[in-house]
């Protein structure tokens, strides 16, 4: 696979991740706020996501999304981090984490694909910053 192709599955996993994530959130935040923070980010997570496989339907690449046992796993990973605390602020942080873990491998992959073109490296950016931006609204509610 080629870094283009590399570069988009990582946008395309990443968002998926992150839909993932708050549509089993959705289900257990009870706090109206902080559901319409996170129903704001799954729109966004959707829309670059939705974008990255447009690009590589475009690009002539096969996308590589999420296997099954990822899935899985953060399925379960969610509940038992919620199963003794359901507190919003336990989520917040939750999530801080999860963004965190998206800016480091963003960067990352900006740098091993500095070459990519540039409308994927424009992808990348814009869900680089949009992870930072969830960082910053969710340090808020801490």
């Amino acid at each position: 696979m080629n870094g283009n192709a590399e570069l988009l599955n990582f946008v395309f996993q990443n968002s998926q991740m992150g839909i993932i994530t708050i549509k089993q959130l959705l289900d257990i935040v009870t706090d109206n706020n902080f559901k319409s923070l996170i129903k704001s980010q799954l729109n966004e997570y959707e829309e670059i996501n939705k974008n990255a496989k447009q690009m590589l339907s475009e690009h002539g690449y096969d996308e590589k999304g999420i296997n099954a046992l990822e899935k899985v796993r953060t399925y379960l990973m969610i509940n038992f981090q919620t199963l003794g605390d359901k507190t919003p602020s336990h989520i917040y942080e939750m999530l801080i984490i999860g963004s965190n873990m998206g800016v480091i491998n963003a960067v990352k992959n900006l740098k091993k694909y500095a070459n990519a073109d540039g409308d994927i490296i424009n992808l990348m950016e814009r869900l680089l910053r949009f992870e930072e931006n969830n960082i910053q609204e969710l340090k808020a509610y801490l």
